[in-house]
């Protein structure tokens, strides 16, 4: 018994009836095609996960100016308020 019933013998008479009917040369190109799509399908995966890391690194630096950022804009909001008291004294 082979998959679901069919034995070996099966599908050895069904391969060679495609390959009367394709031909090898044919069969040949669409086994080309069929590795270059799976190809083409596995970059297009890696370069969108290598583009959404890159992503994430870039909000992560963004993230990291902004605090920086606001916490200068509130040491000088501080200056600003300490001058202000200090001046009305």
């Amino acid at each position: 018994m082979g998959f679901g019933g069919i034995s070996i013998w099966q599908l050895v008479i069904v391969l060679g009836i495609v390959v009367l009917l394709f031909g090898t040369k044919k069969l040949r190109n669409l086994g080309g095609d069929l590795g270059s799509a799976v190809k083409g399908f596995k970059k297009a995966m890696t370069d969108d996960e290598q583009k959404e890391a890159s992503e994430a690194q870039e909000n992560k630096k963004l993230t990291a100016d902004d605090a920086a950022f606001t916490k200068q804009d509130e040491s000088a909001d501080a200056a600003k308020e300490k001058a202000k008291v200090d001046s009305e004294k």
